[in-house]
C-alpha cells in the first residue's frame, strides 16, 4: 500500500488548466507529484498522520506559475538609488540627494529604473543632466528596461570615455553630433553590458554593481520574491557561463526554492567552441530543479530610444527606422545553424521589422533543416504587423510576452513608446488576443525587474489593458480572458520550455507545483486582483512560501 500524501488541499476552486478536467475541489501530492485530483471527500483516503491538510475555504488553487522571462539574476539592487516614479530631473536629483545623505562615503553613485519620460523634450539624457546632482562623484544610472545606461561627467572620466572612444564592451557611446564629444548616454547596454565581456569590463573598471557578490545579492532577493508570488519555475533569459556559479551557490545555500531554467547569451560572433561549451553546460545542468540550455539572441533593441527595428520610420522622422543587430541574411544563417545543432532560441524582438526578421529566419531554418518541434521564441512581441500574426502558429514559434508592458501608464498615449511608433501603429501594440485567436502559443511573464514580478499584476493587465490605477483601457480589443491569461502563465509557459509533460497544469503524474490564492480570482473584479496574494506556494509538494 502506498504511503500517505504529504500535502492535500481541499474545499478549493481548483482551476486545473487541464482541458480533460478543467475544475475540481481537491488535490493530493505524494512524493513530489500530483497523485489525485477530484471532488468531494475522496482525498481522505490519501491522508495520514503526517499529511498537511489545507482547507482552502473556497479559495482559488492553480498550477504554479512558470514565469517565462524573469531576470532574477539582474534583479533589483537595494544598494542603488531607486528612481522608479521619479517623473522629472528635479525628482531624480532629490532621490540622489537623499541617497547621498545616507551614503556619504560612497565612491560611486549607482541608480536604477530611470524612466525616459523624465527627460524633458522627449530627448535622451546627458551627463550635463546628472552633473548638478552628483557632487563630482561618478554616477552610473540604468534605465527601467536596463537597455541603456546614463553616466555623468565624472563617470565618463573614470571610465576613460572620450571623443576618441568607439564601442565599449558594455555599451555604444552616444556622441554629440556637433562636437563629437560623448553625451553620457550608452545604448545597447542589455546586449553588451549584460554580456560576459561587458560584466568583466565593468568589474575591471571598478563599477560596484558588477561585482559577483552584488549579483548574488540581487539573485537571492529575487528568488525570495518568486516564491512569495507563486512563481514555482523561473526562466532566467540571459546568462553567461560565468553566471552559472551564482545558481550553484544558491542551490548550495538553499536559496533556490523555485525551479529555474537558465538561457545562455549568444552574442553576435559566438564561436563553435563557445557553442560546444554551451552544450556541455546544458549536459551538466539538467535536473527538474535547475536546467541550462536555451540560447538568448537579440535582433533589435527597444522602441523608446528609437533602437528597435521598424518597418516604417519612427513618428516624426523621415527615414530613421532603427537597426537590426544582424543583417537579415546573416541572422537567418545563424538561426539555421543553431536549429540544426538542436538549440532552442529565445530572440528579443520588439519592432515589427525585428519580429519579421526573426520569423523569416525561422522559416529559413525549417526550409534548410526540415521542420522540427524547436519552439523558438520571439520575446516581447511589442509591435507586430498584422501580416505576421498567423506566422507564429504556422512556424511553431512561441510568443513570449509581458502583459504589464502594454499598460497605458507605461507604454500608452503620452508615453515614449506610443509617441515613438505613432498613433497609426497603436493597433500593432502587444496583440495578445490576435495571436491567441490565430492559434499561437502565448507564454506570459513579468520581465522583472523591468516590471513588477507579481503575476497578479500581469493577469490584471492582460484582462484589462488598464493602468494600475484603473482608467481608460488602451487597445482593449487585445485583452484576453482570465482563463487564457492563467494558461499563458502556466501551461503556455511550460510548453514554451518543453516542460508541459511535468508542469503547467494540475494533472495526476505531474510535479506538485501549486499556488493557493487569498481569494477566488474568478469571483472578483479585475481591479481586486491587485489586492490578492499567494497564500501558499508549493514546489514538488513542499511548501516554500506561506503568507503570514
Amino acid at each position: 500500500m502506498n504511503h500517505p500524501a504529504e500535502l492535500i488541499v481541499h474545499n478549493a476552486h481548483v482551476h486545473t488548466v487541464d482541458d480533460r478536467r478543467p475544475r475540481a475541489e481537491a488535490v493530493a501530492v505524494r512524493d513530489g507529484r500530483i497523485v489525485w485530483v477530484g471532488d468531494g471527500d475522496g482525498w481522505r483516503e490519501l491522508a495520514g498522520p503526517g499529511t498537511e491538510v489545507v482547507d482552502a475555504r473556497g479559495r482559488l488553487l492553480v498550477p504554479g506559475f512558470v514565469d517565462s522571462h524573469n531576470h532574477v539574476r539582474l534583479g533589483s539592487d537595494s544598494a542603488c538609488v531607486q528612481l522608479a516614479g521619479a517623473g522629472d530631473l528635479p525628482g531624480i536629483g532629490r532621490r540622489i540627494a537623499d541617497w547621498l545623505r545616507r551614503n556619504p562615503e560612497a565612491d560611486w553613485i549607482e541608480a536604477e529604473a530611470f524612466d525616459y519620460t523624465a527627460i524633458p523634450g522627449g530627448r535622451m539624457p546627458t551627463a550635463a543632466d546628472l552633473d548638478p546632482y552628483t557632487g563630482g562623484r561618478p554616477a552610473f544610472v540604468l534605465s527601467y528596461d536596463v537597455h541603456t545606461a546614463w553616466l555623468n561627467t565624472a563617470a565618463l572620466r573614470r571610465l576613460g570615455i572620450t571623443a576618441d572612444t568607439g564601442e565599449l564592451a558594455f555599451g555604444t557611446v552616444q556622441k554629440d553630433p556637433a562636437t563629437g564629444e560623448p553625451t553620457g548616454f550608452l545604448t545597447d547596454f542589455a546586449v553588451r553590458g549584460l554580456s560576459r565581456d561587458g560584466h568583466r569590463a565593468l568589474r575591471a573598471a571598478g563599477v560596484p554593481w558588477a561585482h559577483p557578490d552584488r549579483q548574488y545579492g540581487r539573485l537571492a532577493a529575487s528568488l525570495d520574491l518568486a516564491a512569495r508570488y507563486g512563481i514555482t519555475t523561473v526562466v532566467e533569459p540571459q546568462n553567461s557561463l560565468d553566471d552559472l556559479a551564482l545558481y550553484e551557490r544558491a542551490i548550495a545555500e538553499g536559496r533556490l526554492r523555485s525551479r529555474l531554467v537558465a538561457a545562455l547569451f549568444h552574442p553576435r560572433g559566438t564561436t563553435d567552441a563557445e557553442l560546444a561549451e554551451f552544450a556541455a553546460a546544458a549536459r551538466r545542468h539538467d535536473t527538474d530543479r535547475f536546467r541550462v540550455g536555451p540560447l538568448k539572441l537579440y535582433i533589435d533593441d527597444v522602441v523608446e530610444p528609437h533602437t528597435a527595428a521598424l518597418l516604417e520610420p519612427y513618428a516624426g522622422h523621415h527615414s530613421h527606422r532603427g537597426e537590426t543587430f544582424y543583417p537579415a541574411g546573416e541572422f537567418a544563417e545563424v538561426l539555421a545553424r543553431l536549429d540544426a545543432a538542436g538549440f532552442q532560441a529565445f530572440v528579443h524582438a520588439t519592432g515589427d521589422r525585428g519580429i519579421r526578421t526573426v520569423l523569416d529566419a525561422v522559416e529559413h531554418a525549417r526550409r534548410v533543416n526540415g521542420p522540427r518541434d524547436a519552439r523558438h521564441q520571439v520575446v516581447h512581441v511589442e509591435c507586430l504587423d498584422p501580416a505576421d500574426v498567423p506566422r507564429f502558429a504556422e512556424l511553431g514559434v512561441v510568443a513570449c510576452m509581458q502583459p504589464r508592458h502594454c499598460s497605458p501608464d507605461i507604454a500608452g498615449p503620452g508615453k515614449d513608446w506610443a509617441e515613438a511608433v505613432g498613433e497609426h501603429r497603436w493597433s500593432k501594440a502587444w496583440p495578445m488576443r490576435s495571436l491567441q485567436d490565430a492559434g499561437a502559443v502565448l507564454a506570459f511573464s513579468s520581465d522583472w525587474n523591468v516590471a513588477e514580478m507579481d503575476p497578479l499584476v500581469g493577469l490584471y493587465t492582460a484582462v484589462t489593458r488598464q493602468g494600475l490605477a484603473g482608467g481608460e483601457a488602451w487597445m482593449p480589443d487585445e485583452t484576453v480572458t482570465l482563463a487564457a491569461a492563467l494558461r499563458g502563465y502556466t501551461l503556455g509557459s511550460a510548453h514554451a520550455n518543453f516542460l508541459e509533460d511535468r508542469l503547467g497544469s494540475i494533472t495526476p503524474g505531474k510535479l506538485g507545483d501549486l499556488v493557493l490564492f487569498s481569494d477566488d480570482l474568478f469571483a472578483l473584479e479585475p481591479k481586486a486582483f491587485l489586492d490578492t496574494r499567494a497564500d501558499l506556494t508549493v514546489v514538488g509538494g513542499e511548501v516554500v512560501h506561506r503568507a503570514g
